[in-house]
């Protein structure tokens, strides 16, 4: 099996716009990032901060070219007035602004090139690329002292997507520290095979090895330490395959070995299912615990799917680390206690995060189902969040979110789509996660709601819907689609 530092993932300006310095106040970052405290920190001032994808953003007249706004966090959490706005016409960024390239569709964060500061992955799985249609490209934003500042590509291996087309590299991306030298390998998905980077990386984008794991389909990619040896595991999610809508589940055991195909062969979780997932400590007995979603059901299949509306699954962690004859816990809007009632297309499992949101120990999950009815409001959307304990996940204590919940800012509106993109992350520095919720159909920008969180959970009095026009994308005859992508995991479709 092998093994990983948990760094688990494992989502409009012409230049970058900074309103307020954003300088470290940190003594000495850390050197190596595969903790939470460095991994979304690009400045180094000891807080983590927020990458928000904007695929739909306009670049001037060019529609869809897109967009992502990194919010830094501080003492009072993230506001717009200390953000950074970066698109592909933003000095040092590769490539052009077209219509319907969609930068900022993923998201992700890590310190490649290991010098102290989170560095910002995004995924651009719809660009074209030397003729190709939806080839995709990864760019990676180089992190620092005064914030984020120049960037590169990271290429495909060597005969990725060989014929084909609408590859859609970078459709998911997860970091994590697989081989212990403090430098993060880096996982991208797509529609075509899966890709494996090991850090560290220079400057120019160049990762210290990489490989193309063709045996296997990797629309999904989660990495993070389940056997508690200080190194991650990574999973590919293939999604849904002829035979098996449910996703099939495969952990990573190594590089091919191109004198022997079926060496470090892929291993099967064959009652594993999902299309994304992330990884976390539920039940706190120090392993990291796989959680994964399925938010697509059997309604126009009529084949073996999701719970009706949608389901996530937890396979829990040990010295061990997770075996093929484990099976998940599974939870969905039918399982007693969990708010709502499950209903045909509610895509449950759309969107998912765990983090600690009262600093009990144990991680909690926050669940999206961005297409839940809210009374008549069709596609109005719901976030739910579900409870670390001692015996794992649970119910109780379960809460649900809409925009019509007291204190939630905002109106409820039919197809707002709240919860598409979900993500907890302590962003002030108490130790305890802020919910993230995004709306990105609300208007025609899109919005999160953020709510810090307490030794209660969530506190919606006072929380903040902040909007994408607020924080500085540029909007035409398109949704602008601001929150689209957190650096949370989210079922692309």
């Amino acid at each position: 099996m092998r093994r990983a530092v948990i760094a688990a993932a494992v989502l409009t300006a012409s230049v970058a716009v900074t309103l307020t310095p954003v300088t470290s106040s940190a003594a000495a970052p850390y050197k190596g990032a595969n903790t939470a405290a460095v991994q979304d920190d690009f400045n180094g001032d000891g807080y983590r901060d927020l990458a928000v994808g904007a695929p739909n953003a306009a670049n001037g007249s060019v529609e869809e070219a897109g967009a992502v706004v990194v919010l830094y966090g501080s003492k009072s959490s993230v506001s717009p007035t200390r953000r950074t706005v970066i698109t592909q016409a933003t000095t040092g960024i590769p490539g052009d602004p077209e219509a319907w390239d969609e930068f900022g569709r993923t998201v992700s964060s890590a310190d490649l090139d290991r010098d102290g500061y989170a560095d910002l992955i995004v995924g651009v799985p719809h660009e074209n690329v030397g003729g190709v249609d939806a080839r995709g490209m990864v760019t990676v934003v180089w992190g620092g002292p005064s914030g984020l500042k120049g960037g590169a590509s990271i290429a495909p291996p060597a005969r990725f997507g060989e014929g084909r087309t609408y590859c859609r590299f970078g459709l998911s991306l997860a970091t994590g520290d697989m081989n212990g030298d403090g430098a993060p390998e880096l996982g991208i998905g797509s529609d075509c095979e899966a890709s494996s980077y090991s850090g560290p990386f220079t400057r120019t984008g160049r990762a210290a090895s990489h490989y193309r794991e063709s045996r296997v389909n990797s629309r999904g990619v989660v990495m993070g330490d389940v056997n508690g040896d200080g190194r991650a595991e990574r999973f590919w999610l293939a999604g849904a395959t002829t035979g098996d809508l449910r996703g099939p589940v495969k952990l990573d055991t190594g590089a091919p070995d191109p004198e022997d195909y079926s060496a470090n062969w892929p291993a099967d979780l064959p009652y594993a299912d999902g299309h994304a997932g992330q990884i976390g400590d539920v039940n706190g007995d120090g392993y990291g615990d796989l959680v994964t979603a399925i938010a697509e059901d059997d309604y126009n299949t009529g084949e073996a799917a999701a719970h009706k509306g949608g389901e996530i699954q937890v396979l829990y962690g040990s010295a061990q680390g997770i075996s093929a004859a484990q099976k998940p816990k599974v939870f969905h809007q039918d399982t007693a206690g969990v708010p709502g009632g499950a209903e045909w297309g509610d895509r449950f499992g759309q969107s998912l995060s765990v983090g600690d949101v009262n600093k009990d120990g144990y991680a909690d999950v926050l669940v999206g189902s961005p297409d839940e009815a809210v009374g008549t409001r069709v596609r109005a959307g719901t976030a739910v969040l579900l409870r670390g304990s001692a015996t794992g996940l649970t119910a109780a204590k379960a809460a649900g979110y809409t925009q019509d919940t007291t204190d939630v800012p905002g109106a409820v509106e039919t197809g707002d789509a709240f919860g598409q993109a979900v993500h907890l992350a302590d962003l002030n520095g108490d130790g305890r996660a802020e919910t993230v919720v995004a709306a990105p159909t609300e208007n025609n920008d899109g919005c999160l709601w953020i709510a810090r969180g307490s030794a209660s959970g969530p506190v919606l009095k006072g929380s903040v819907n902040l909007c994408g026009k607020s924080a500085g994308i540029t909007v035409r005859g398109v949704k602008g689609y601001f929150g689209a992508a957190l650096t949370s995991p989210h079922v692309e479709r």
